[in-house]
Parts: C-alpha cells; structure tokens; sequence
C-alpha cells in the first residue's frame, strides 16, 4: 500500500509498498523529473502566494455557483409549487453534470493544459451564472443548472492535477487544503448572500449576484494563476484514456479513496439540501435571512480544511479519517435536537468533519497517482459529486418522508461506510507489511 494510503500513519509509514506497474503512454502528462523538483513551488517561495489565492478564488467561485440555490430552495418550492424532493433537482442537476463531465473535461486537460480549460470552464460557468435568474420553469431552471454543472467540470480534477504538479510533494495536502477551503468560503458567502438578498428582493435577484461574484473571481483568478512550468501535453486518444482510467480503478487504494469522498458528500449533500426547510419550520420557525446565514459555519470547514495536513501529521490519515467520520456522526447525532443552540452545534461538527475528511482524501489520491493524475483527481471528483446528488435527492426524499430523523439516518449510514472501508484499508496494509517485496 502506498504511503498516500488513507491510514493511520505518516509518510514514512512502514509498509513496504508493491512494486508498481509501467504506466502506459498516453494522455498522462510526464512526471516531474528530479532534477526539476526543487523548481516546484514551495510555501514562502515565488508564485505561491499567487497561485494559493489564484485557486482559493476559484475554489469560491466554483462552490457559490454549484451551490447557489440550495439556500433557497424553500423559496423555489413556493414559486413553483413543488416538494422539497423536486426542488432538490436544481442542487442535484449541477452537481450530476460536474460528476458526468469531470472525466472527459480533465482529459482535455492533459492536452490543452490546467490553466487553460480552467480559464474556459469558469467563462462558460458565470456566463450560464447570468442566465439562471431569468428561468421560466422549474424544468429550464434545471437545465441550466445541469448546463452550469457540466462546465464547472473542468475546474476540480484540474486545480488537483495542477497542485500535483506544481507543488512540492511535502506542500501538497497544505495547497489542496487552500483549494478545498476557498471551497468552504464559497459555499459558504454563497448561501449566505443567496438567503439575506432572497428575503428582500427573491431567489431570482439572489442568484444573480452570486453570477456576479462569480465573475469576479473568474477574472482575478486568471491574473493571479502562475504558467504551468511543468505540465507536458498528453493525447486525447480515446483507447489510451480508457486504459489509464482502467489502471486507476484497478488500484485498491484508489477505489477506496474514491468511496470515501462519495460517502462524505453523501452526509454534506443530504444535510445542507434540507437543512433550510428544517430550520424555517416549526419548532425553529427562522426567516430566510437568518437561515442564510446558518452557512457562516462553513467558516469552521475553512479552518479544518486548512488544518488536515497538521492532522495527517499528528494522526496518520487513516487516524485523521477516524477522527473526520466521528465528528461527522456526532454531528448528525446532535443535530437531531429541536433546540436551536446544540442544534447548530451539530451543523458546525458535520461540517468540520466533512471539510477534514474531504481534504485528507483528496490530497492522497493526488499523491497516490504517480501518472494519469488529472484523470485519477477527475475519477475522485465525479464520485465525490455523484454523492452530493445522491445526498440530496435521497436527502430531500427521507426528510419529505421521515423529517430530519430520516435524513440524518442516511449521513449515519454513510459515515458508518467511511469507517467500514477506513478499517478495511487498515487491514490491506498490514497484510501488505507482512508479505516480503520481490526481487
């Protein structure tokens, strides 16, 4: 098992790990030789500070406009007259199209390059951004959502491969942990604009600053990101890019990786769907302002996100997921009370757990793939997205069924996976230190 492993251990864990197939040729772009990796970027050292910010703004602006009407999602049920499970469409279409298209975008960039299919991404992004307000039925509202989705595809697994390859090896969970909280400050100024414009002028207005925003931080991010110094252009061969998708799916490790991001999004989709339907409801009976700005302690996912490489550190990743999964569960736990303070309380240890786990997991699939790595970041992202529509639609579902109790039964569900396959990992590793390396 690798060291990039999700386990209990540090890089310097003693497993021994099995010698590694040849990658085969294609649309992996080359490794960084060794010659060239002091030239890679460093904390304190040049372009660092550009490119943190570069894609921390990305980071805001992909995550407030995939998000941007999950706050409002009351409102949109009201105008259009439909339940919180068909509502939860316009949440569920955006995050399905990122998950559908994050592969095909990520090959395109291994031959045009990171930061430009960035650069096209978050265009196409905003632009779709300023056409939503104007949607003249739940139907179009979707599309379009599905639309803006689909072109957002191309900023994830990008943003990761351009880390992997940019970056020192030792800086990476720091840098991925600055992209995944630019992920938490968007989500999080997103919902909370959406639910405080909401209240005075609509959810049509609401989203429409978010596109504004969103256009913003396009633009700074491509003044801000630094040239790639060590990208190389790979092919867009169809029957190469199978084969390298093949070889990550056929690395244990990866696969679990995969699932884990999966299953925190799983928790994270389903509780934040729904969390504003609970919260203007009785017993709580909040105003939709107010509810907006429940999503400030998307700040706490900031600080965790930023917090795992110190984590990884002290605890090992698999301990780190241990601890991420806890949190998540006794968050869900405590959440289940009708007083609003715990309550809360129980909101802010989901999401920091969540954030935890999210960067822990998705910074080793970006150390664990040593070619092919915007498709393996691309293969995480798309499952990752894929239980965030699965969270919300069967989110919204158990809560239109069962309420909160029903929706907080599935985020325990799914934790309980995270642990199941953390364990197993655990176990794979410690046969793999038992079995002598071949000559």
């Amino acid at each position: 098992m690798s060291p990039a492993s999700t386990g209990a251990s540090t890089d310097v864990d003693a497993v021994v790990p099995a010698p590694a197939p040849a990658p085969a040729p294609g649309p992996a772009s080359t490794p960084v030789p060794a010659a060239d990796a002091d030239s890679r970027m460093t904390p304190g050292g040049p372009g660092y500070r550009r490119m943190s910010l570069a894609l921390f703004l990305a980071g805001v602006a992909t995550f407030a406009l995939l998000y941007s009407t999950q706050a409002l999602l009351p409102l949109i049920s009201g105008e259009f007259g439909v339940a919180p499970g068909e509502a939860s469409w316009t949440v569920a279409a955006a995050t399905g199209g990122l998950a559908l298209f994050v592969l095909p975008m990520s090959a395109l960039s291994e031959r045009f390059g990171r930061r430009a299919v960035m650069t096209a991404s978050l265009a196409v992004a905003v632009t779709v951004g300023m056409l939503v307000p104007f949607a003249p039925s739940l139907g179009a509202l979707v599309v379009l959502r599905a639309v803006q989705g689909a072109a957002l595809a191309g900023l994830p697994a990008s943003a990761q491969a351009y880390l992997a390859e940019e970056v020192r090896p030792k800086a990476l969970v720091t840098a991925i942990g600055l992209f995944v909280a630019g992920n938490s400050v968007g989500g999080m100024s997103g919902r909370v604009i959406t639910g405080w414009v909401a209240q005075e002028w609509g959810w049509r207005v609401s989203v429409g600053v978010i596109g504004a925003v969103a256009v913003g931080c396009a633009v700074a991010f491509r003044l801000l990101l630094p040239a790639p110094r060590h990208f190389t252009p790979g092919s867009l061969r169809p029957r190469v890019l199978l084969g390298t998708v093949r070889g990550h799916l056929a690395d244990p490790l990866l696969r679990r990786l995969y699932a884990i991001g999966a299953l925190f999004m799983t928790v994270f989709g389903g509780v934040y769907t729904v969390i504003g339907y609970r919260l203007t409801a009785e017993p709580f009976g909040l105003p939709q302002g107010i509810v907006g700005s429940i999503f400030l302690v998307y700040l706490v996912g900031t600080v965790s996100a930023s917090a795992a490489g110190r984590l990884v550190g002290r605890f090992g990743r698999r301990g780190t997921l241990y601890l991420a999964g806890g949190t998540t569960a006794a968050g869900l736990l405590l959440s289940l009370t009708a007083s609003l303070p715990p309550a809360l309380l129980g909101l802010v240890l989901i999401t920091a757990g969540f954030f935890a786990g999210h960067a822990v997991a998705s910074s080793a699939v970006s150390r664990t793939a040593t070619h092919g790595r915007a498709q393996a970041s691309a293969l995480y992202q798309s499952a990752y997205y894929i239980g965030s529509s699965v969270g919300s639609t069967v989110g919204a579902l158990a809560f239109h069924a069962e309420g909160w109790a029903g929706t907080v039964g599935v985020g325990l569900l799914a934790v309980t996976g995270v642990v199941t396959i953390t364990v197993l990992g655990s176990r794979a590793a410690r046969v793999a230190a038992r079995e002598p390396v071949a000559a």
